[in-house]
């Protein structure tokens, strides 16, 4: 019987590291929800289902894996900002900016992107299933030599 609890505990110990090193810091989301500005934070793996997160200040954050579906971002800053796999379905994301932010592997599935800046971001692997996409540099395929304007 302690055999077997002393092998749980040794298997499970990792688990409760990993879950540490990838999650982001709880105090960075309070400010985040609480100012509306939270450059250069860690947010990655954070649950902001559905945040009402207008003109959010999140230039360089890392919002790697965050959970962003149905949040309103508009006109938020995410410039430089790394949102790897990041979940971004039926966002609404109007007037946002994400100058040469990291959007490899985001789910933008029925999201609205309207007016947003993608100059020098990096767009590998988007998933933009049934997404509304306006006046913004997203799209499937593209011709050789197509400038993405930028803001600036």
């Amino acid at each position: 019987m302690k055999l077997k609890l002393l092998a749980a505990v040794v298997l499970a110990t990792p688990l409760f590291f990993v879950n540490s090193v990838k999650a982001g810091n709880p105090q960075d989301l309070q400010r985040l929800l609480s100012t509306g500005e939270c450059v250069g934070c860690n947010l990655s793996g954070m649950n902001l289902n559905d945040a009402h997160l207008i003109g959010a200040d999140l230039r360089g954050a890392n919002l790697s894996g965050a959970n962003l579906s149905g949040a309103n971002l508009e006109g938020a800053d995410f410039t430089d900002a790394n949102l790897k796999g990041a979940n971004l379905s039926s966002a609404f994301i109007t007037n946002v900016n994400f100058k040469k932010a990291n959007l490899n592997n985001v789910n933008m599935t029925r999201a609205h992107v309207i007016d947003s800046n993608v100059y020098g971001a990096s767009m590998e692997n988007l998933t933009i299933t049934d997404a509304e996409i306006y006046h913004t540099a997203i799209g499937v395929g593209g011709e050789d030599g197509t400038v993405i304007p930028d803001w600036d």
